[in-house]
Order: C-alpha cells, then sequence, then structure tokens
C-alpha cells in the first residue's frame, strides 16, 4: 500500500467500510417502507421495492462505489467526514449485495403474483440482515462469502 493519504472512493476493488453502513442503513430504511405501506400503497410499495433490486443488482454485478448509496455517500458524507483510514476488499460487500437481490428479486416476484406470505417473510429477512449491518456492522452475507471462499479454497 502507498505512503500517501487515499484522496478519492476506488472504483472497484475495495470498499470504505462506513460506505457498506451507509449503505445498509439506506437499505433497512427503504425495506422498512416497503413493510408499511405495501398493503396500503401497493404500486408505491413495490415501486420501492423494486428499486431496491435495481439497487442490489447493480451493486452486485457493476460496482459498489457507483451505486445509488455510494453516490450519495460520496456527494454529502464522505466530504465531511474525508477519507478512510483503511480500505477492506469489495468482493464480501458485493457478495452480501448479491444476496440481497435474490432475496427481495424472489419477494418482489411473490408480490406481483399475490403471494404475500413469502413476499412479507423475505422482505422481512432482507430488511433485518440490513438493520444488523447498520447498526452493529455485522454483515452476515459478508460471513457467508468468507464461509464459501473458505471452503472452495479447502477442497
Amino acid at each position: 500500500m502507498s505512503s500517501h493519504p487515499i484522496v478519492a472512493c476506488p472504483l472497484r476493488d475495495q470498499v470504505d467500510p462506513r460506505l457498506k453502513r451507509f449503505s445498509a442503513g439506506a437499505t433497512a430504511g427503504v425495506l422498512a417502507a416497503v413493510l408499511l405501506i405495501v398493503d396500503v400503497a401497493r404500486p408505491l410499495g413495490l415501486g420501492l421495492l423494486a428499486s431496491q433490486v435495481a439497487v442490489f443488482a447493480f451493486t452486485a454485478f457493476v460496482s459498489f462505489q457507483w451505486s445509488l448509496w455510494a453516490q450519495i455517500y460520496a456527494r454529502f458524507i464522505w466530504p465531511r467526514v474525508g477519507a478512510p483510514t483503511a480500505l477492506e476488499d469489495a468482493r464480501p460487500a458485493r457478495f452480501a449485495q448479491l444476496f440481497g437481490f435474490a432475496l427481495t428479486a424472489l419477494a418482489l416476484t411473490f408480490f406481483v403474483f399475490g403471494i404475500d406470505v413469502p413476499a412479507y417473510s423475505l422482505t422481512a429477512l432482507a430488511f433485518g440482515l440490513a438493520a444488523l449491518d447498520a447498526s452493529t456492522g455485522l454483515c452476515l452475507g459478508c460471513r457467508a462469502y468468507m464461509l464459501v471462499r473458505r471452503g472452495v479454497h479447502s477442497s
């Protein structure tokens, strides 16, 4: 690692750990709103859920640093808190985003077809995982990545 400080958000391989928690908090907020309104304002709730599915997909398949939450963080929060003292490998976080994508895409599909019990359950699970990460920094999707990676490398 170079001796000069980090002055800009890196593009793909590493991520600011504060960004991960901000992203988890924003995600938890969107999913909480979905859970609260989807029964009374279904089109709005499904639109919010679809937007979060898109954010998960972009973050998992393209880049964490160019996602919606990362752009908000980079423009409004990062300039106030400054550059991170250390970066983390982005692969575990992107795997967690892939897991979030799978949960919420399936939930959206169930909601669209009127199969509400599993839709609520999957949305609530995604909300709980995001809220846990935002509040404690414990990313279970990241932990799952490490277990999968360890299992692949030990074979």
